[in-house]
């Protein structure tokens, strides 16, 4: 725990000027990001007695260990550069809005040549127009439904959408007058167009014009008695109306506005916040957040309001912003919104009317969501502090292990053996610091000699890390050779995960040894999470005896002595120890026992979905791809143009010649690489063990199913042999 005084800065070193500052701790982390009018009087309010600071204000400075300033010419500068700088380093210690769910919105693609209607949840994309959010993607379903009737606009997907178009015919929607069906031209990509953003405009509340409109048609076609068609129009006025009445009318002069609500006690906080369009409630949101230091209303609403607008502009801002308490000062917050929207937005507190009865009503949704989060809270936050307390009990340690990482080897018969390491802090599963690893120091299957050498290159890292801020104590280097018996220089691999519903990860990191001799090529100096630099309590592997005492050897090299290892064996559940004979036997309704489980099985997961995918790639693989200078585009016009790799292969220079985009230097390069290979075995039927010929119907490769070599054995006697 630093003292604050030890890194205050000097007398007359902070400019009396707005900014924005940081606070980091011992390992250069970034922990909480503020702003401020005047630097100079911010900051001196953290460095008073530590007896007048708000409990949590006093962990934070007593946390960091240094401080920084940028300035920046306005107020509103310093507003858009903290919102930025929170988005990035995601510090422990700022007030943080998590969305209670994950809300699902009623998306049209307009970015696309046949706009589609469909429900998205996550990161808005560019181009495509959002409704909601709403509560329930039921609820977006039977709207849709609804409308569909006056607005038959696209809702299938890419691959029902370009099957239609290839078969000519339409599908199920088209059929019964739901779909327009611009997949075989019934309607133009201008005209689907134009029906799409009329559906848009009816979603965003202008609703009478449609109405109106259709009503003369009605009238029209029952004067000249085309009574069918006036009865098709009745039946699509009641359609809208019925859709119209889900969303019930709260302000009569159809204003748009969002309403903001805050419900808080001296620990957290909830937010609400109700979307009106049109005079009607278009969605419903709501967001809990830790309160870590002494803070308004006014400053948790700003904190929502950056929440919520950071990311939008134009419409999405709307006109006015009702909101229980206002920002101090206002004029910063009301012109950053003014910019995200391109015209003048008004943030104010509503005093009478339908306004204030309807923020009423959202304050007390705010109010009930608080009260749920609590009793949700409580019982979580009791059961996980009893399960680190019982593992700290269990394993004899100093304290409950607030971070623990695990480790699992995954291979399939001793091919692409993968490691993963999963984090959990304060008993909860952080996929942000999630790692995986591919094993390469050595062939074949050897989980103990995995595990040595994934624990040896993810503290080594650390080691190195400590190194690099200057923690390493005595002058002593990495590099000296004093700390590492083993001398090995084993191959990198690790790669990032940023959870696992991301995108596979980064690039792999260099090799350790690597790494060793020119330090790291990791970022000290901007406080974004590292890959390796923060050591856990407790390092949990999944295996007995022989992988704990290769973690515990690997840790003993390395000269760390100050982090805890255990195994869980999935046999009987036992916990084993280094340099321990009898297991540990934890009761089958430990909430430790429970926890490690979780993490072990977390471990396992992670491992064994890399694996897999690892493995899918490998048999997708084929001799084309190891032409120079082929891509993915020209080889998938040779597979289609001869319809196999066999075909291909058999074919001459000029023929390959005949494909398009393939020139004779390439279809030369194309046939020496494909001489040089060696076919695949014919495909087997595994369950008749016929040999089925390439030509009849069973390609070796094709764009649209590319091939993959079959094992022996059931799918389920192949899932048995992973580990």
């Amino acid at each position: 725990m630093a003292d604050p005084s030890s890194y205050r800065p000097r007398p007359g070193e902070i400019p009396d000027t707005p900014g924005v500052y940081r606070f980091r701790d011992e390992h250069r982390r970034v922990i909480y990001v503020g702003k401020a009018k005047s630097l100079r009087q911010r900051l001196a309010n953290y460095f008073q007695d530590l007896a007048h600071l708000h409990p949590r204000t006093r962990t934070m400075v007593t946390t960091a260990a240094s401080v920084e300033w940028t300035v920046v010419s306005t107020e509103v500068e310093a507003l858009q550069l903290e919102y930025s700088w929170i988005k990035e380093y995601d510090p422990r210690f700022n007030v943080k809005y998590r969305d209670d769910k994950s809300y699902p919105y009623l998306a049209v693609t307009m970015n696309e040549e046949f706009p589609r209607v469909q429900v998205m949840r996550g990161h808005k994309k560019k181009g495509v127009r959002y409704f909601g959010p709403y509560g329930h993607a039921w609820a977006i379903r039977d709207t849709v439904d609804l409308l569909l009737r006056v607005f038959p606009v696209r809702t299938c997907s890419t691959g029902v959408f370009k099957n239609a178009a290839r078969t000519g015919r339409p599908c199920l929607l088209g059929y019964i007058g739901k779909c327009s069906a611009p997949c075989v031209g019934r309607i133009t990509p201008d005209d689907h167009w134009d029906l799409a953003d009329e559906f848009c405009d009816f979603m965003a509340g202008r609703t009478g014009t449609y109405l109106r409109r259709l009503e003369r048609q009605m009238a029209d076609a029952a004067e000249e008695m085309e009574y069918e068609r006036a009865a098709r129009l009745r039946d699509d006025i009641g359609a809208l109306k019925k859709a119209m009445e889900k969303s019930a009318v709260v302000l009569a002069d159809a204003t748009d506005a969002d309403l903001i609500a805050v419900a808080e006690d001296e620990l957290e906080a909830a937010v609400q916040i109700f979307h009106v369009r049109g005079g009607r409630v278009r969605g419903q949101r709501g967001w809990v957040t830790d309160k870590v230091e002494e803070i308004t209303t006014g400053a948790l609403v700003e904190h929502a309001l950056q929440q919520l607008y950071g990311e939008e502009s134009g419409d999405a801002v709307p006109k006015e912003v009702l909101v229980p308490a206002l920002p101090d000062p206002v004029e910063p917050v009301q012109q950053w919104l003014t910019e995200r929207r391109g015209s003048g937005v008004s943030l104010r507190i509503p005093q009478r009317g339908d306004k204030k009865a309807l923020m009423e009503t959202v304050q007390r949704n705010a109010q009930q969501a608080l009260v749920l989060h609590k009793t949700k809270r409580a019982s979580d936050l009791t059961t996980r502090s009893r399960a680190l307390e019982e593992i700290a009990e269990a394993l004899v340690l100093d304290s409950a292990p607030l971070r623990i990482e695990c480790y699992d080897i995954s291979h399939l018969q001793g091919d692409d053996v993968v490691a993963s390491m999963v984090v959990f802090e304060d008993g909860l599963a952080r996929k942000s610091e999630y790692r995986r690893f591919q094993i390469k120091g050595f062939e074949g299957q050897d989980d103990v000699r995995s595990m040595h050498e994934v624990i040896t290159r993810r503290f080594r890292r650390y080691l190195a890390e400590k190194e690099k801020t200057g923690e390493w104590a005595d002058g002593e280097s990495l590099t000296d050779g004093g700390q590492h018996a083993d001398g090995a220089q084993h191959p990198g691999g690790e790669q990032h995960v940023g959870g696992d519903s991301g995108p596979g990860g980064q690039a792999a990191a260099p090799d350790d040894g690597e790494a060793l001799t020119h330090g790291p090529a990791l970022k000290d100096d901007d406080g974004r999470p590292k890959r390796f630099a923060y050591p856990p309590q407790l390092v949990v592997v999944d295996g007995g005896q022989p992988q704990v005492a290769a973690a515990q050897r690997a840790l003993d090299e390395l000269g760390i002595d100050d982090i805890a290892v255990c195994g869980l064996a999935k046999r009987l559940e036992e916990v084993w120890l280094p340099r321990e004979d009898d297991p540990v036997v934890l009761p089958r309704t430990s909430e430790g026992l429970y926890l490690l489980q979780r993490v072990r099985d977390e471990a396992h997961r992670f491992a064994i979905t890399y694996q897999r995918t690892k493995r899918a790639k490998r048999f997708r693989a084929g001799p084309l791809d190891d032409v120079p200078g082929l891509g993915e585009t020209r080889k998938q016009a040779l597979i289609k143009h001869f319809g196999s790799v066999k075909r291909l292969r058999a074919a001459t220079i000029d023929q390959i010649c005949e494909v398009p985009g393939i020139g004779r230097k390439t279809a030369e390069t194309v046939a020496v690489a494909l001489a040089g290979a060696t076919p695949a075995g014919p495909a087997v039927n595994t369950a008749t063990g016929e040999i089925m010929d390439d030509d009849d119907g069973a390609p070796e490769t094709t764009a649209d199913a590319p091939g993959e070599p079959v094992s022996a054995g059931t799918p389920d006697e192949r899932r048995g042999q992973e580990r």
